[in-house]
């Protein structure tokens, strides 16, 4: 006879607020890993003590022209959210945080800072201020964005084990913008050409069924232009696989929306 209960669910998310604090850093070196993209490295005294206890834990960095006399003044600068993507402190002992910036030209304002800034400019550094964590073992894994959510795409990569069905996609421009990912499966770039972005990558979703599907609970992170997250609901639908497991957002808009927007949690 069989059993009318659904399969057990092998994984959780689980969320926890932390102690916002403020950090003062300083612009450190720029690594270039594609003509648009670029790593980040800010170091600085305050930075001792920085973690990001979960697996999708967001920061807000703040842009001031001077280095800011107080928090208040500090967060009257720019500002946007990021993914921080390493920390701790290096060989010469410095504290230090990665992070790393698709660029959109100068009118998008971390895009025009990532670029522009001299070394040595200042940076706050806000958070995080809450976290969620993947608890458990997934047995199958989808990780899919643009550029913009390839440091997330990282961190989540680094949780897959080197047997798990997974797939990773991430939709670049063409072929020159494919940057380098570590990743127990081969990542497949998408490239979109001169298709509005996120439009490639929606395409890629919408394409895909049931025998796609990486194991039978599957964790989703589905990342990228705001237009992202209708696909990707009803390709979670399809899948039989709970949204409320699952990380699906839009992290930017386009121009006909909206400006440069990094979504919070």
């Amino acid at each position: 006879m069989t059993s009318s209960n659904p399969l057990p669910e092998s994984f959780s998310l689980e969320r926890q607020s932390l102690d916002l604090r403020f950090r003062n850093a300083a612009l450190s070196t720029r690594e270039y890993l594609t003509d648009a993209y670029v790593r980040i490295r800010v170091t600085g005294d305050e930075l001792d003590g920085f973690g990001s206890p979960g697996h999708d834990d967001h920061i807000r960095i703040f842009l001031p022209d001077a280095p800011p006399s107080s928090v208040e003044e500090m967060r009257e600068a720019p500002s946007r959210e990021f993914t921080p993507v390493e920390w701790g402190t290096d060989a010469a002992g410095e504290h230090f945080l990665d992070l790393e910036f698709a660029l959109h030209g100068d009118e998008a304002v971390a895009s025009a800072w990532a670029q522009h800034a001299p070394i040595g400019s200042p940076i706050g550094i806000g958070g995080p201020r809450g976290s969620l964590s993947v608890v458990g073992s997934p047995d199958g894994w989808l990780l899919a964005g643009d550029e913009t959510a390839v440091a997330q795409i990282r961190r989540y990569a680094a949780l897959v084990p080197e047997d798990a069905p997974a797939l990773i996609l991430v939709e670049v421009r063409n072929a020159a913008h494919q940057m380098p990912i570590d990743a127990p499966v081969p990542v497949e770039y998408i490239n979109r050409g001169s298709a509005a972005p996120g439009t490639a990558l929606a395409a890629a979703i919408a394409n895909m069924d049931e025998d796609d599907k990486p194991g039978t609970d599957p964790f989703l992170f589905v990342a990228a232009e705001q237009a992202i997250v209708k696909p990707a609901r009803q390709l979670a639908a399809r899948w039989g696989v709970d949204t409320a497991r699952a990380v699906i957002k839009g992290y930017w808009k386009s121009e006909a929306t909206g400006a440069e927007y990094h979504a919070p949690h």
